[in-house]
């Protein structure tokens, strides 16, 4: 089954009804104070209730709620928005899906996809982000919460060797390759999967760049840096095509 990719470049909508943005990965770093694709989450969140400082949180449980990630979030992003983050090794929120609804925009961490979509399931998160996700509430994610909305896509989840994921959320068809230009062997293997049947088709994304979606729909490809893109795989006939999408670099109209 191919995921839905309507023509781009077409129009550009003034702000999606039920945005996703999945990062590939290098940006919402702990090496990183913010950038234009920070910026454009917050936008995001912003017009999602309309308000200046958004209510924005974060969901770390990719890293084990890692302190640093939770502290650096805090950090950048609380010099203009309100922020929130959502621990379940150490819970403190009784009510997660009423929590999830205060917020206007929720933000997934990198990590390990697998365990975190176990740990998500045990909590209720995962049925609380399918239902805050019909409401508006922008959601994004690098990495593995990038990977977490699709069908599936490769995953280190598993140990060194990349590996087939299944069982994301599923809220966008298809597969997904983050890190596409990152890491080596994340383009080979994506091309071999989806080659085989393994997966299916889908998205890559390279570092510093982002795939902007209004429900299942792609609308935008976003980057920090012209060279950084994201591109459509799919099976064909004696392997893969890969085609580029466009892009707007952020900043450059």
């Amino acid at each position: 089954m191919r995921p839905y990719y309507p023509a781009m470049g077409t129009k550009r909508i003034a702000r999606p009804r039920r945005p996703i943005m999945v990062v590939g990965g290098g940006a919402f770093g702990l090496d990183r104070d913010g950038g234009s694709l920070e910026d454009h989450w917050l936008s995001l969140g912003r017009a999602t209730r309309g308000t200046r400082r958004p209510r924005v949180c974060l969901i770390p449980t990719a890293s084990g709620d890692d302190e640093a990630n939770i502290e650096h979030f805090h950090d950048v992003f609380g010099r203009s928005a309100r922020t929130a983050h959502l621990a379940l090794f150490d819970r403190t929120v009784e009510d997660i899906p009423a929590f999830l609804r205060q917020q206007d925009a929720i933000y997934i961490g990198g990590g390990n996809t697998a365990s975190m979509l176990a740990v998500w399931a045990a909590h209720g998160v995962d049925q609380a982000l399918r239902d805050v996700h019909a409401a508006g509430i922008a959601l994004a994610g690098r990495s593995a919460g990038g990977l977490c909305w699709f069908e599936g896509g490769t995953t280190d989840s598993y140990g060194p060797t990349l590996a087939a994921f299944h069982g994301g959320l599923g809220l966008i068809r298809g597969s997904h390759c983050p890190h596409y230009d990152g890491e080596p062997q994340r383009r080979p293997t994506y091309h071999a999967m989806v080659a085989s049947g393994e997966l299916a088709g889908g998205i890559a994304v390279d570092d510093f760049a982002a795939a902007i979606y209004d429900g299942p729909e792609l609308v935008e490809v976003v980057s920090d840096e012209p060279e950084r893109g994201a591109y459509l795989v799919e099976r064909g006939t004696g392997g893969t095509v890969e085609t580029p999408l466009p892009v707007r670099v952020l900043g450059r109209g």
